[in-house]
């Protein structure tokens, strides 16, 4: 029965990790999840995890927070965004997640990925020029933060997103090892 704990377990890593993927906080799921198994399953099981693991499972998840705030806050901030710029860009690149998602690219559960991550930067493309426009900005501006934006939050998704690949296998690893 506890190797069934232990696919389970598998099983929510790797759907918090998709989540990662839609500007989700998939990551800090990782840690509640593996904090949650080491809780309740034995020390003595085969397939135990340590506190350990979870302690560096919470240093990776805050070094993909800190990698996806840099390089998002980087981008748009580097082109002189405005403040509705920044805040429109973060709505577009969560609501372009979730369509690429659906939307995805014609390869099945890769494409999807592929897709979320390329229609979030889309998203913080069109949100932060539509944000440089109603601010009253010309549209060669405009178009520079949106590039930005777009740019910023791509390397801030896969940055965060390899991390959380990283915290993953951290955690299996420990799953079969002991």
């Amino acid at each position: 029965m506890v190797f069934a704990w232990a696919f389970i377990l598998a099983v929510v890593l790797f759907a918090a990790w998709v989540l990662t993927l839609l500007g989700m906080p998939g990551n800090w799921l990782i840690v509640a999840a593996v904090a949650v198994y080491v809780l309740l399953m034995p020390a003595a099981s085969p397939v135990a995890v340590g506190w350990g693991v979870v302690v560096w499972l919470v240093v990776l998840a805050t070094l993909g927070e800190l990698l996806e705030f840099l390089a998002g806050a980087a981008g748009a901030s580097r082109a002189g965004a405005s403040r509705r710029g920044v805040l429109l860009a973060l709505v577009g690149s969560l609501v372009g997640a979730v369509v690429g998602l659906f939307v995805g690219l014609p390869i099945p559960i890769v494409g999807s990925m592929v897709g979320a991550v390329l229609f979030a930067g889309l998203g913080a493309f069109a949100g932060a020029v539509l944000g440089e426009q109603w601010k009253g900005r010309n549209l060669d501006e405009s178009l520079r933060v949106g590039q930005a934006a777009f740019w910023g939050r791509l390397l801030g998704t896969v940055a965060k997103t390899a991390v959380g690949a990283a915290m993953v296998a951290v955690t299996l690893v420990a799953l079969v090892v002991g």
